[in-house]
């Protein structure tokens, strides 16, 4: 019980750049509405949409994953069954899924998966004429991104070192999405945030990084949106109801 209730302490995480994305919730919807996030991680913006008042289903092709969202969210607070649900599923897998949604949410995902136009063309399906998706993957010309070493095999790392706007709308248009907004997140500051948390976790573990955290919200708290060259870019697309690629 000590333990689930300081992963609730400290949910989601040491991650800065996760927390930051929580800004983009003023983006989403409000209200009762359904909602797909598809690769929920360990749950967080499932999470905040359900609080908005969704009923989210999260995917996540990670079995532990799965469970431990479960045990924090249902289990220790709480959160209604019948309005939050996490299911272990793979992305190029949707086709059981009869859709519905009003949003889909797909954070940090898309440059994991070499088909990324496949998954954007089920998204289509899976949304309601007028749903919009939003996407938050990295920015292709930030340095560390185009510095990193690509896995082309899908073991876990990144395919493809992000996108630019440009790449978005090239990706999204065909499959019947009208781009609505692009917002790059991430300011420097944050970045060097996070790299610092990240070097005392990667030395001395989680438990010893723990001390930061509370010096480290302030570049959280206080980051802007739209600096020079951000860490990600965040696009919102509505299903305009196009005629789709095959």
């Amino acid at each position: 019980m000590i333990g689930i209730a300081l992963r609730s302490l400290v949910f989601p995480g040491l991650d800065l750049h996760t927390r930051d994305r929580a800004s983009l919730c003023r983006f989403w919807g409000k209200g009762a509405r359904r909602v797909l996030d598809a690769g929920c991680g360990n749950g967080y913006f499932s999470w905040l949409a359900y609080r908005s008042g969704a009923s989210v289903k999260g995917i996540n092709y990670d079995t532990a994953q799965v469970r431990k969202a479960r045990d924090l969210l249902l289990g220790y607070r709480r959160a209604d069954p019948a309005r939050l649900q996490f299911e272990v599923g793979n992305l190029y897998d949707l086709a059981s899924d009869a859709g519905g949604y009003d949003e889909i949410i797909c954070y940090e995902v898309l440059e994991h998966l070499v088909r990324d136009a496949e998954v954007v063309r089920e998204f289509g399906r899976l949304l309601k004429p007028g749903g919009r998706l939003h996407l938050c993957c990295p920015n292709r010309l930030h340095p560390r991104h185009q510095a990193e070493k690509l896995d082309t095999t899908e073991g876990g790392g990144h395919v493809r070192p992000g996108y630019t706007e440009q790449e978005y709308r090239a990706l999204l248009e065909p499959a019947g999405f009208s781009v609505e907004l692009v917002v790059g997140i991430g300011a420097r500051s944050l970045y060097l945030a996070d790299a610092g948390l990240r070097a005392i976790r990667n030395s001395l573990g989680d438990f010893a990084a723990l001390p930061f955290l509370p010096l480290a919200m302030p570049f959280v708290w206080f980051a802007r949106m739209d600096p020079e060259i951000p860490f990600s870019l965040y696009c919102r697309a509505v299903n305009a109801g196009l005629a789709r690629a095959t």
